[in-house]
C-alpha cells in the first residue's frame, strides 16, 4: 500500500474501451490501499442496451452516467479513490474534475490495432469491438493544463499499473 497524496487523490482511469481500464484500475487502488468503481456499474440499463446493439452513445446518454460518477467522486472526502471511466472528451472530464479537488487522470494510451486485438479477445462485455472506431473519433487527449499523465499500454497490466504509481501525485 502507497500513503500520502496519491492514497488521497480520485484517480479516473480513462480511455477507449478495450484499453485496461478495469484491470489496471483495479490495481492500482489495490496498491494505493483505496476503493475501487467500476465505471460501467454506473450506466443506467438503457445505455448498456444501446451499446450492445452496436449504437454509440451520445451526450444525452452519457449525462446521468457522468453525474453518478462525479457523485461517488464527491463522495470519497478525501479519502483517495480509483474509477475506471472513459471520460473521452475534455467536457466530460471537467464535469467529474469539478466534483472535488484532487482529481487525476491517468489516460491508458494505446494504438488502435492493439486496442482492438484486446477487444476482439474480450467475450464477456457488452462493447462490441465495432464501436471501438467512433471511441478514437471521440477521444481528447488530456491537455497540458489538465492533473493528469498518458500512460502507455505496452506490457502486461501489473508493468502498467506500476507505471500508473510513478505518475500519480506525491
Amino acid at each position: 500500500m502507497t500513503a500520502g497524496p496519491a492514497a488521497r487523490t480520485v484517480v479516473v482511469v480513462m480511455g477507449v474501451s478495450g484499453s485496461g481500464k478495469s484491470t489496471v484500475g483495479g490495481l492500482l487502488a489495490e496498491r494505493l490501499g483505496v476503493e475501487y468503481a467500476e465505471a460501467d456499474d454506473f450506466h443506467p440499463a438503457g445505455n448498456i442496451a444501446k451499446m450492445a446493439a452496436g449504437q454509440p452513445l451520445d451526450d444525452a446518454d452519457r449525462a446521468p452516467w457522468l453525474d453518478a460518477i462525479a457523485a461517488w467522486i464527491a463522495g470519497r472526502g478525501g479519502r483517495g479513490g480509483v474509477v475506471s471511466c472513459s471520460a473521452l472528451r475534455r467536457r466530460y472530464r471537467d464535469r467529474l474534475r469539478g466534483a472535488a479537488d484532487g482529481v487525476f487522470f491517468l489516460h491508458l494510451d494505446g494504438t488502435p490495432e492493439l486496442i482492438g486485438s484486446r477487444l476482439a479477445a474480450r467475450t464477456e462485455h457488452f462493447m462490441p469491438a465495432g464501436l471501438l472506431g467512433s471511441q478514437f473519433e471521440a477521444l481528447e487527449p488530456l491537455d497540458a493544463d489538465e492533473p493528469g499523465a498518458a500512460v502507455p499500454l505496452d506490457g502486461g497490466p501489473r508493468e502498467i499499473a506500476e507505471r500508473a504509481l510513478a505518475v500519480l501525485p506525491r
